[in-house]
């Protein structure tokens, strides 16, 4: 009986990491959708750069947490010296697996390995990252974005991670009771708080704001892109949302898992459908970005908690989200916060929505609590990032020339065009 049910629990065991694993991955597409959206929300002269951004932050979020981000957030070493290797997982450290899942039982957290945690983790730096790229896009210098990037990924974001999904004090001072199943504020609000410090620093695009307040569309070059970038994301954000169940084995979380997609899936639709019918009334048209950055916010609504709410709820909730982010990206423009792609009205504006959204479905969060980790997280990565950006901008300078600016990025940053037979350099 007990060999039987030791085989179990390494089954769990199996599955639980396979699960991380999968979810890891489906949370890693998640970069191509990012770079595919803000691909073709950029103007043609600025896209090889965007795609740069991009791949490289990942590169830099992963190598950066493997340092030292990972350790500052759960303690896991530097260099991942604290995650158990296939040498050290002998028949004693299988022992001790066993005997914490016996303690455990099915219901509690199961066990799982260490660098398939990691795996999951890391990739959810490197989507808060993608954020920031979006924002600063054709007027920021590429390495000036990168040595910022090295920050962020190593210091700036685990830090409030620490507070938050590890439990660890606020230096030293107090605790937050603070619930954020996936982290609309932990990731999307965090990522939101570094661009806005960025573009407040960077200022607009050049004649994106005429001098008697008039507000100039740049329209993207590649819309078929930048919906297949929606697509990508959304899809993306099933592992995302569904692997922050932290574990499979078991009906009940199983059954958890199941509506965590649900309710993500409704949350996009609702906020895809609300944003094109409040840019028809806006607008008169069918405003195609609105709609896309409508899924986004609905999704980034419903990641603070998709597990406990009805699919009601969750399509209200994401439908809430849509309205919040066209009145936001509006406002923005009105505000002069030049934002090309939206990101800081999606992430930052809905993720403080969803943020508080718990409330209607958890019964354990409160309005202090959340308000708390809210601003919490808003201002040490706010003021950090400035520090940070600021310090950039006096070592080496964030903007680029005014001429690169005209001529586009991608010939002044990367030296080629992504789209060499149709443009010139010049929009």
């Amino acid at each position: 009986m007990e060999s039987n049910l030791n085989h179990i629990f390494e089954l769990q065991y199996a599955l639980d990491t396979f699960y991380f694993l999968i979810c890891g991955a489906l949370v890693m597409w998640m970069a191509a959708g990012f770079a595919m959206l803000e691909a073709g929300l950029v103007r043609a002269k600025n896209t090889t750069e965007i795609l740069t951004k991009n791949v490289a932050l990942f590169a830099v979020a992963c190598t950066m947490y493997l340092i030292v981000g990972y350790d500052i957030m759960y303690d896991g070493g530097i260099f991942l010296s604290g995650v158990t290797t296939v040498a050290e997982m002998d028949d004693a450290a299988i022992a001790g697996v066993i005997a914490a899942s016996t303690e455990a039982g099915f219901a509690e957290m199961g066990e799982y390995s260490g660098a398939s945690d990691f795996f999951f983790q890391v990739v959810f730096v490197a989507t808060a990252m993608s954020i920031v790229s979006g924002a600063v896009a054709e007027r920021m210098k590429l390495w000036a974005f990168l040595a910022f990037a090295v920050v962020m990924c190593g210091f700036i974001y685990p830090m409030q991670g620490s507070w938050t999904w590890n439990g660890d004090a606020v230096f030293g001072m107090y605790e937050l009771s603070y619930s954020d199943y996936a982290g609309s504020g932990i990731v999307h609000m965090a990522g939101a708080a570094a661009a806005l410090a960025g573009v407040l620093l960077l200022g607009a695009r050049k004649g994106k704001y005429g001098a008697k307040g008039e507000i100039r569309a740049f329209p993207g070059a590649n819309l078929p892109l930048a919906t297949l970038g929606t697509f990508i994301l959304w899809m993306g954000w099933f592992g995302f949302n569904g692997g922050s169940t932290l574990k499979l084995g078991g009906i009940g979380v199983a059954n958890e898992v199941a509506n965590v997609f649900l309710n993500t899936n409704a949350a996009a639709a609702g906020g895809l459908i609300a944003a094109l019918i409040v840019a028809r009334l806006m607008f008169g048209k069918a405003d195609l970005t609105m709609a896309l950055n409508g899924a986004l916010a609905g999704l980034v609504a419903i990641t603070a908690e998709p597990a406990d709410p009805s699919p009601l709820l969750a399509t209200i909730i994401g439908a809430i989200g849509g309205t919040l982010v066209v009145f936001s990206i509006v406002t923005m423009d009105k505000l002069r916060i030049d934002d090309p792609v939206g990101a800081i009205s999606v992430h930052g504006v809905v993720g403080i929505w969803g943020i508080f959204a718990v409330l209607l479905s958890d019964a354990d969060a409160t309005f202090m609590g959340q308000l708390v980790g809210m601003l919490t997280i808003f201002v040490w990565v706010f003021v950090t990032s400035l520090i940070v950006w600021n310090i950039l901008k006096a070592v080496m300078g964030i903007r680029v020339s005014e001429e690169d600016e005209y001529e586009g990025v991608d010939l002044s940053e990367c030296g080629m065009e992504a789209y060499p037979e149709f443009v010139s350099g010049k929009q």
